[in-house]
């Protein structure tokens, strides 16, 4: 968000140097009893994006296009909600596939079951926010793929539509993966109406809780960028299949990792901070 210089003669509102470094709302002024008018114009605009983000429908095929032109295979699913209106009244049905699409993941999962299970399956799903699936998702995706560890095996990607977090899991399950990230829209805020989550969950199967996940939020270049988003993605899928878990028993640690320094050595380093040898003695 841009402010304009003060006019001549006006004497410069010295919140300006704290704005450039915010989108947050600062010291917006008022006009009598309300605020000024371009400060209420700033905030219809804002309230309109993120009605926007919400509503305005995800362009799969696009999407699946951009992935493909990575090299990415990707597989389009719909969940149980038949539009729009309904998955906002009926969360649900977002969480759970259509019966359709089902019964062709469970065929593509029999397809696939070839002794090497998927590592990591990748779905991206427009959640409350179409606009951050449409312009963090591609980066985000060739990021993970450009840092993925040796020996691990990723699955194609899937497309959902109408989606919540949890219908990963039956995702997941039905395509045999040992672990599911979820991309999807946050719910937009009026300053991020295009901020991407990650949500990453271990041994995917219905019923799986927010408790049993972790999150990476607020995926955008003005927040988390791609690169580091892949980086701490991968740093908790590596912990992930050490512990056999996610969720709280997995604490994000990953800022631990300096350059050069590989899971292992981290996970040495943390070991060693934790233990009560090396707290210091009380005075």
């Amino acid at each position: 968000m841009t402010h304009e210089p003060a006019p001549r003669g006006i004497p410069p509102d010295p919140w300006d140097d704290l704005r450039a470094h915010t989108q947050a709302r600062l010291a917006l002024g008022r006009a009598g009893a309300a605020l000024p008018t371009a400060e209420l114009l700033r905030f219809g605009l804002a309230h309109a994006q993120a009605r926007d983000a919400v509503h305005i429908p995800l362009d799969a095929e696009a999407l699946a296009t951009q992935l493909q032109a990575q090299g990415c295979t990707t597989h389009p699913v719909h969940s149980a909600a038949p539009d729009r209106a309904t998955y906002l009244l009926r969360p649900d049905l977002g969480r759970r596939l259509s019966d359709t699409d089902a019964q062709a993941l469970r065929a593509l999962g029999d397809q696939r079951n070839d002794g090497h299970p998927v590592d990591l399956l990748l779905v991206v799903a427009d959640g409350l926010s179409s606009l951050a699936v449409a312009r963090q998702a591609p980066p985000l995706i060739d990021a993970i793929r450009q840092q993925t560890p040796a020996g691990w095996q990723l699955g194609p990607v899937v497309i959902a539509q109408q989606a919540r977090v949890a219908l990963g899991d039956e995702v997941g399950a039905l395509l045999g993966a040992r672990l599911v990230a979820v991309l999807i829209g946050e719910r937009p805020g009026l300053s991020s109406p295009d901020s991407l989550g990650i949500y990453l969950t271990w041994h995917p199967q219905v019923g799986r809780n927010d408790a049993q996940r972790n999150c990476i939020s607020n995926v955008r270049p003005e927040g988390l960028p791609p690169a580091a988003a892949a980086a701490r993605l991968w740093w908790l899928c590596q912990e992930a299949r050490q512990l056999g878990l996610t969720g709280v028993g997995l604490k994000d640690r990953s800022d631990a990792v300096t350059l050069g320094m590989d899971v292992s050595e981290s996970r040495d380093k943390i070991a060693a901070a934790d233990s009560p040898r090396s707290a210091p003695r009380a005075p």
